[in-house]
């Protein structure tokens, strides 16, 4: 390593014929050796907004970080008895009788993740740019009160309870009047030739073909109106001048729409996205386990309900801790992935 001289730091002084240190140095020196001063300074001033933080940091340490401790039960037998620090190491056993594709069990949680992935990926080509949409055309909306009365009507649905979304979901298309076991929807659709009246009697939650558009539809009602609430407030933030720079230009709505607004707020797209992209498998598991039945296995069966039914139905905690692992790992792996390739192709990340 290169010796360091003097010269190399500090700035000589003809006129004392010493050499003195730079004044811009001198403070970040200053700034370097009481660094941790400043912060203890800026925590004492703002205490209170601190203060505010120790909710979520206990939130995060009991439910998310202190279970990770039970991650441990996907290596060691399951022994309801002792803990899991007192269990015998069983090794890599439950994940390689996930992914043998040998036995039943395999077979099942290949399933639940094809499932998982494509409900998922139809959530983000489907879902993700309804919001974006439902945003833009508020935007267009001049009058503030009936601009105010779509958004609640539109945020409405977000605000049930999945318990009651996935009612009403049930008898819209399963159950009707008491002369009927067709729902408003199953109707409609057997008058309009779409589904066959067997189809219609028997259920639309029981016909597996059905279960991926049913639940992609009620997601869409259910959530494209709240989570406008961010693209939307990134549209009013843009600057008028850049709307009546458009108009001169011989722009109109659509052209504005193409040209400005979503160039302007293509940085919150990419961040959402990307957000969306790290929770691609982690569908919601109670929206399904109330939807789906035994006749829908085979499209509704996801890895989270796979784990629910093979923990408490068949004792296999392990097992089904080891395929909640898995769908995390695969999680993480898609978020740093796709953070990746957004920072290089549009300079836009999360980190």
């Amino acid at each position: 390593m290169k010796k360091q001289l003097a010269s190399d730091y500090l700035i000589y002084d003809e006129a004392s014929g010493i050499y003195k240190e730079d004044a811009e140095q001198a403070v970040r020196d200053d700034v370097e050796k009481h660094q941790w001063l400043n912060v203890v300074g800026i925590i004492a001033r703002d205490w209170r907004l601190y203060i505010m933080l120790v909710p979520m940091l206990l939130v995060f340490l009991f439910w998310r970080y202190f279970p990770m401790y039970e991650l441990l039960g996907c290596f060691k037998v399951q022994d309801e008895v002792k803990t899991v620090a007192n269990q015998f190491y069983l090794g890599f056993s439950n994940f390689k009788l996930l992914l043998s594709g040998s036995t039943t069990l395999s077979m099942d949680f290949w399933r639940a993740m094809r499932n998982t992935f494509l409900l998922s990926f139809y959530g983000l080509c489907f879902g993700f740019p309804m919001p974006i949409i439902v945003a833009l055309f508020f935007n267009e909306i001049r009058s503030n009160i009936a601009r105010s009365v779509y958004q609640v009507l539109t945020y409405l649905p977000k605000f049930m309870s999945t318990v009651v979304m996935t009612t009403l979901v049930t008898m819209l298309v399963k159950q009707g009047s008491l002369t009927t076991s067709m729902g408003i929807l199953s109707q409609l659709f057997v008058k309009l030739g779409l589904i066959s009246a067997e189809v219609g009697n028997a259920g639309l939650l029981n016909a597996p073909n059905f279960f991926r558009a049913i639940y992609q539809i009620s997601g869409i009602w259910e959530g494209a109106g709240y989570d406008s609430i961010v693209f939307f407030a990134a549209i009013i933030a843009i600057s008028p001048t850049s709307y009546e720079a458009a108009q001169i230009d011989g722009a109109g709505k659509m052209a504005q729409m193409r040209y400005v607004v979503l160039p302007s707020i293509l940085s919150t797209i990419v961040i959402m996205l990307i957000s969306r992209i790290g929770s691609l498998l982690n569908v919601g598991y109670e929206k399904v386990l109330l939807l789906y039945n035994q006749n829908t296995y085979v499209t509704a069966d996801v890895v989270s309900t796979f784990a629910q039914r093979y923990a408490f139905d068949g004792g296999l905690k392990g097992l089904a801790s080891a395929a909640e692992m898995m769908n995390n790992v695969v999680g993480m792996l898609l978020v740093i992935s796709a953070n990746t390739i957004a920072r290089k192709a549009s300079n836009v990340s999360l980190y």
